[in-house]
């Protein structure tokens, strides 16, 4: 793969170009679209609009969603099934009922009891992916 980077130009433009349009690339394009996606939160009343690659994971308490990033957390009025079809293809996943993870912000995963997997997120925030969602987690991942 090569891969060519050309500044002095008004805007960016980012061009494909491969022999066929295969899953990865479609993958990769979402990825790319995705990456300056923005979600509309609140904290205090007051609403924000939070880069989706600043997130670690979003959660679901008493049927309220939560947007976690590394110091901050936020209320989401989109529920977790919403979020995970708008960013599956972005890297997020999920790994409980109530809990879906960005898997660019994992640093890493040890086994747990019962065949679940403690996380440990950028930051050292450490969640439990459940027995349900840990196979694919680990598949998401490329670990065996």
């Amino acid at each position: 793969m090569k891969i060519e980077i050309v500044e002095g130009f008004n805007s960016i433009e980012l061009t494909i170009k491969c022999p066929k349009a295969t899953e990865d690339i479609r993958k990769l394009e979402s990825l790319l679209h995705s990456y300056t996606k923005k979600i509309s939160c609140t904290k205090s009343g007051i609403t924000y609009l939070i880069d989706t690659s600043d997130v670690l994971y979003f959660e679901s308490v008493d049927k309220q969603s939560f947007l976690y990033a590394e110091s901050e957390v936020y209320e989401l009025s989109l529920k977790l099934y919403e979020i995970e079809e708008m960013l599956s293809e972005a890297g997020f996943i999920r790994s409980a009922k109530s809990q879906i993870l960005n898997t660019h912000k994992i640093a890493s995963l040890c086994p747990d009891f019962g065949g679940r997997i403690e996380v440990t997120m950028q930051g050292g925030e450490r969640l439990i992916a459940s027995r349900q969602y840990a196979k694919s987690l680990k598949e998401r991942l490329g670990i065996r």
